[in-house]
């Protein structure tokens, strides 16, 4: 999510002319085209806190939503992690009037399961003591309290209304900083996404809880248990980070995936959900009056709040090297991290230069030196973002060693690699193409209606104004040699870095 440049109202010829315009753009053409999103931009933010970015494009009738709610799984604590994620499963059950053929009735049943959930919870508790015949009963119970529920439960109905209204990339996603709804309609659909949205957030019903939180235990089961490098990483944030919540994996830890309650989903969602903590892009074939009259007759109706605060919690500076492994018969795999300054960072153009000169593809420095020319990796990268943005993360580096050879050699390749940064100032032409590279990238990811929707509430909430989606690339081209080779030496220190490999076992029988 992060790179641009380009002229809204464009024709498939202006596009491929632009594209090459890239190529010799100054930084003062970037000014140009900022200048042209601002005209058709238009910004308001409703009484409740709530914001709104309309950017006009008219080429087609259609237009992309992006709701960003500024809540990810770095907000959570201790005994709720995987919380945020689980709203990505809950994001399309309905509402009060959504997905229910009786609301009244169906929310008693939903109070029952709560009910009854609690007193399984309270047994639990008691351990070796706890009375077996009496849990049978209660989860007995359980499966009637649900099987009843659904008898009120209209399934899909979200989804259904959007499919048939002709919608296109219809989803949710969750990361460590964020939450986001996204979709895609015919653009004299824009009152119906206004009704069906605002009712997502006015009037929310977190029904078939409990069976989504089994789904998103099995997810974990294959995403991570069952996956040797998705137990590294795990291993690995835990520990690169002693104190801050990027430490902990988006999906969350499986024993409080297993005790979360529909309460306290209903409080996280009551405390983050909030209109002063959303932010909507809506991008398209779209008349910003009518859409800034819409959005106060359906969403001003949400109640106001506070914005929440932010993690205060800061990671402690590393003392030493830290390292972590996993056996498994699976290949070997070798990760590096090393702390950094998060994106509001002055160093945060340096770390995207670096990035492109020894991560990004088959020119890259560790591609040609790991796997062209010493043939002891099959993959080797570098790169910048995990776990995210809003606060400081991690540079990482990886290498998966090709056959005969080990996580050792692609570790001690990719230090020679690093120490190179810090010895020798990169060539002038590798920074021409790093910028070069910035601005086509800037044009690939604002091609569609969603890509620049994505953009827009990516730079207005992470970094406080929308507008440094180009502003970065003047950024970028202010770096210099020196800087890429200063903060090499400042961050990539062994004190600062967390190792993580796969250490390969014989197979079981």
């Amino acid at each position: 999510m992060r790179h641009a440049i380009r002229r809204l109202s464009v024709t498939v010829g202006a596009t491929i002319l632009l594209f090459a315009m890239a190529f010799l753009a100054p930084a003062s053409l970037l000014a140009q085209h900022l200048a042209e999103f601002e005209q058709r931009m238009t910004e308001f933010t409703l009484d409740n806190g709530l914001k709104f970015l309309v950017l006009e494009r008219h080429e087609a009738p259609v237009v992309s939503f992006h709701t960003y709610a500024d809540v990810g799984s770095v907000n959570e604590v201790l005994g709720i992690t995987g919380l945020a994620h689980l709203f990505e499963h809950m994001a399309f059950k309905g509402t009060k009037t959504i997905g229910t053929n009786d609301y009244e009735a169906e929310a008693k049943v939903l109070a029952e399961i709560d009910k009854i959930y609690e007193a399984i919870k309270a047994e639990q508790r008691k351990g070796l003591q706890a009375d077996r015949s009496k849990l049978e009963e209660l989860q007995k119970q359980f499966k009637q309290a649900q099987h009843e529920a659904q008898k009120y439960m209209v399934h899909d109905e979200y989804e259904e209304v959007y499919k048939l209204a002709g919608s296109a990339g219809f989803n949710a996603y969750t990361s460590w900083d964020a939450t986001q709804y996204i979709v895609s309609l015919p653009s004299n659909k824009i009152e119906l996404w206004m009704l069906m949205e605002s009712d997502r957030f006015c009037n929310p019903v977190i029904r078939e809880f409990y069976k989504e939180r089994d789904v998103v235990m099995e997810e974990r089961r294959l995403s991570i248990e069952t996956r040797p490098q998705g137990r590294l990483i795990e291993e690995f944030l835990a520990v690169a980070y002693k104190a801050h919540s990027y430490g902990i994996h988006v999906i969350g830890h499986m024993s409080d995936i297993q005790t979360i309650t529909r309460p306290e989903a209903e409080a996280f969602f009551k405390k983050y959900y909030g209109p002063a903590n959303l932010t909507i892009a809506i991008v398209g074939d779209v008349n910003p009056q009518r859409v800034r009259s819409l959005a106060r007759k359906y969403f001003a109706r949400i109640p106001g709040g506070p914005k929440p605060e932010p993690v205060e919690t800061v990671e402690p500076p590393q003392i030493g090297e830290r390292r972590v492994s996993v056996e498994d018969p699976a290949q070997p795999f070798v990760l590096i991290g090393y702390h950094k300054p998060g994106i509001n960072h002055p160093d945060n153009a340096v770390f995207d230069a670096i990035t492109d000169i020894i991560g990004m593809g088959r020119t890259s420095r560790l591609y040609k030196s790991l796997v062209k020319e010493k043939k002891i990796a099959v993959a080797a990268s570098g790169f910048q973002g995990l776990p995210g943005n809003k606060y400081p993360g991690l540079f990482l580096f990886y290498a998966v060693p090709a056959k005969g050879h080990t996580h050792q050699e692609c570790e001690e390749a990719i230090y020679e690699e690093v120490e190179k940064l810090k010895a020798e100032l990169v060539t002038p032409e590798e920074l021409t193409k790093a910028k070069t590279r910035a601005r086509a990238g800037l044009i690939r990811q604002l091609d569609s209606n969603s890509g620049l929707a994505a953009q827009i509430t990516f730079y207005e909430v992470i970094t406080g104004d929308w507008r440094n989606l180009f502003t970065q690339l003047d950024q970028i081209d202010e770096v210099t040699a020196e800087d890429v080779r200063r903060v090499a030496k400042e961050y990539f220190v062994k004190k600062n870095r967390t190792v993580g490999v796969i250490e390969t076992t014989a197979a079981e029988n």
